[in-house]
């Protein structure tokens, strides 16, 4: 069963944490995510709410899990818990 991973977050700046979270993009390939989302708030453009689709549950959970993951974002200027959720799609 499939699965999304959604993550609300703000950031010291977009424009530098853009930068990082593309350059992320290797870590979310190793873990299969096949597809992604990100949107900001039109009031608050520090505010970013993503979504990160994957095959698995377990694929989710890892990428959520990966300390480089945790490194690029703190690299990339999350402040504070970056809110993450996954969710299981169902048919």
């Amino acid at each position: 069963m499939s699965a999304t991973l959604i993550a609300r977050q703000k950031v010291s700046e977009y424009a530098s944490w853009r930068i990082v979270y593309n350059e992320a993009d290797t870590i979310r390939a190793h873990h299969g995510c096949t597809g992604e989302s990100v949107l900001r708030s039109p009031k608050d453009h520090d505010l970013v709410f993503i979504t990160h689709h994957f095959p698995t549950v377990e694929q989710a959970e890892a990428f959520a899990a990966d300390p480089e993951l945790r490194s690029a974002m703190a690299h990339a200027g999350v402040i504070g818990d970056p809110g993450i959720e996954i969710f299981e799609d169902i048919p």
